[in-house]
C-alpha cells in the first residue's frame, strides 16, 4: 500500500499531519473535537481493492454518520464498484490504537456493482435541517444519473461488532439502486462527466454530459426538470452556487466558464475564457482565432460567498480564482504544483481556503484571502455592466450562505499569484481527488491509487 513519504522543503508531513509551510509541524494540530472518541491519529488510510476515484464524505452532522466516505472504482473495462466505508467502532470505546493487523483503518460496511461505466463523481444527498430519512441516499454518475439507498442489512446479526460511522451497531448495510435517471430524448445514452446536488434544495440535481447539455433532475419526482445545450463542446463539470436553488455553472472542452440562472434560461453569463488570458494577445486577434481553447476540467464555487469561483485548464499546474462580478481574468491564480492539477476542494469552514492535489503527489492548501482586498475603482462602468446582471444570482443568498455580498471587489486589471501554500502534504500517488468533510472540517480525504487516505488538519 502507498505510504506517506516525506520530502524536503514545506511540503512534508510533521509526525504524521499535513504540515503548515513556514511553521513547525506541531502547530498543525488542528480542531480537536474528534479526539475525545478516536486515538490521535493523523492518517487513515484504506486500501481499496481497485483504482479510486470517486470520493466523498457523508454529510451527516454527527460525528458517528460524519465519519463514513462513499468510494467509487475507475475500471476502464470491467464491472465497476462503489464502496461505503467507515471507522471501526471499537477504537473509540476502548480508546485502544488501530488494529495492527489490518492495512486499512477504515472498514467497508457496503458495497455494489455499478454496471460497466466507471464512476465519475459519487455524492451523498446535503444535509438540511428537518430533512431526515430512515436510511442514506447517493448519487453517481456515469453512464446514468443513478441513485441509491443505503440501509441496514436485514440478514446482518444485529450483535455483531459495531462501527463508528453508523447509525446501528450493525456491521454490514445494503446499497439498493433505487432510481436511474437518463435523457430519453436521445437515442443513446451520452456518458455524464459530472453532477452536482444542490444544498440548498436537495430534490434538485444538476448532470453534465459529452454531448454539451446540462439536465436538472427532480430527484423526488426522478424527472428531468429541464435541460440545455451549456457548451459548444464536452460540459466536464458543472456546480450549483452553495446555498442557492437556481445558480449553476459549467466549464468544458470550449475553455469558457459559463453561469446559468434556472429562472432566466434564454441566456448564460461567460464569467472566463481560457483564450481571454493568453498574455499580450488580443482576444480579437486573427492570432487568437487560430488557438484552440483549452479545455477547462473542473470547477467549484466557494462555499461561503458564492460570488468565488474557482476552475483549472486540462495539463495545467494552475488553479484559477475567479470573482463572478468581475469576468474575464483571474483575481488570482495559485501556482505552486509541479504536476497537473487533477482536484479541489473548498473549506466548508473558511472561506478563504482552497485544497488542491496534483500529479506531483502533493495536497496543498492554500489561504487565498480574496475577501481583505480592496475594492478595485478601475472597474469602473465594466463592473457595473456585469454587476446588475448578477446581483439577483450571488447576493439574493447572502442571507443564507454566510457570505459577505459586500466582500470588497477586486481590480479587475490585476490577477494576484500566490505560489506557496500554508499546508502541504505529500502522500504516495498522483492524487485524482480531494474531498473536505462539511461535517468535520478537520478532516480532508484524498484518493490516489488503490489508496484513500484521511488527513487530519
Amino acid at each position: 500500500m502507498a505510504s506517506p513519504q516525506s520530502t524536503a522543503g514545506p511540503s512534508t508531513f510533521g509526525q504524521g499531519y499535513m504540515s503548515p509551510s513556514s511553521t513547525s509541524p506541531s502547530a498543525a494540530a488542528g480542531p480537536a473535537s474528534l479526539s475525545s472518541r478516536l486515538p490521535r491519529k493523523e492518517i487513515l488510510n484504506y486500501s481499496a481493492p481497485w483504482p479510486v476515484y470517486g470520493l466523498d464524505w457523508s454529510n451527516q452532522p454527527t460525528e458517528r454518520e460524519a465519519l463514513r466516505l462513499a468510494v467509487g472504482s475507475f475500471i476502464e473495462d470491467g464491472s465497476n464498484k462503489i464502496q461505503i466505508i467507515t471507522l471501526p467502532e471499537f477504537t473509540a470505546i476502548d480508546g485502544k490504537d488501530y488494529n495492527p493487523t489490518s492495512m486499512s483503518d477504515w472498514v467497508p460496511i457496503a458495497e455494489t456493482n455499478h454496471q460497466q461505466y466507471p464512476v465519475t463523481k459519487i455524492k451523498w444527498e446535503p444535509y438540511k435541517s428537518g430533512h431526515r430519512r430512515s436510511y442514506d441516499l447517493l448519487a453517481t454518475s456515469g453512464d446514468y444519473l443513478r441513485l441509491w439507498d443505503l440501509k441496514d442489512d436485514p440478514e446482518q446479526d444485529s450483535k455483531s461488532s459495531g462501527t463508528i460511522g453508523r447509525r446501528q451497531q450493525t456491521t454490514r448495510q445494503q446499497l439498493a439502486q433505487r432510481a436511474v435517471l437518463a435523457n430519453t430524448k436521445a437515442n443513446f445514452c451520452a456518458p455524464l462527466t459530472s453532477f452536482d446536488w444542490n444544498t440548498f434544495d436537495p430534490a434538485l440535481i444538476v448532470t453534465s454530459s459529452i454531448d454539451t447539455t446540462c439536465t436538472v433532475w427532480n430527484v423526488e419526482t426522478n424527472q428531468a426538470k429541464t435541460q440545455l445545450i451549456a457548451h459548444d463542446k464536452e460540459v466536464y463539470d458543472v456546480t450549483f452556487a452553495n446555498n442557492n436553488a437556481d445558480i449553476f455553472a459549467s466549464v468544458g472542452a470550449d475553455g469558457s466558464v459559463r453561469m446559468f440562472d434556472l429562472r432566466a434560461l434564454e441566456h448564460s453569463t461567460i464569467i472566463y475564457e481560457t483564450t481571454s488570458s493568453i498574455p499580450g494577445m488580443q482576444p480579437n486577434s486573427p492570432q487568437m482565432a487560430a488557438q484552440p481553447p483549452i479545455p477547462l476540467l473542473r470547477l467549484s464555487f466557494n462555499k461561503l460567498d458564492a460570488n468565488y469561483l474557482s476552475t483549472f485548464h486540462m495539463d495545467s499546474s494552475t488553479v484559477q480564482i475567479l470573482d463572478i462580478r468581475v469576468p474575464g481574468i483571474p483575481i488570482s491564480e495559485l501556482r505552486g504544483h509541479k504536476g497537473a492539477v487533477n482536484c479541489m476542494a473548498w473549506s466548508p469552514s473558511s472561506g478563504s481556503e482552497i485544497a488542491t492535489g496534483s500529479d506531483d503527489h502533493q495536497v496543498f492548501i492554500w489561504e487565498v484571502n480574496q475577501m481583505q482586498r480592496d475594492r478595485g475603482d478601475e472597474i469602473g462602468h465594466h463592473h457595473h455592466h456585469q454587476h446588475h446582471q448578477h446581483h439577483a444570482k450571488s447576493g439574493s443568498n447572502s442571507s443564507n450562505n454566510g457570505g459577505n455580498p459586500k466582500s470588497p471587489v477586486p481590480s479587475a486589471l490585476s490577477t494576484r499569484v500566490l505560489h506557496e501554500p500554508y499546508r502541504a502534504a505529500n502522500v504516495g500517488g498522483e492524487v485524482n481527488q480531494i474531498a473536505w468533510s462539511s461535517a468535520s472540517p478537520e478532516w480532508v480525504a484524498v484518493g490516489f491509487g488503490r489508496t484513500v487516505q484521511a488527513l487530519r488538519l
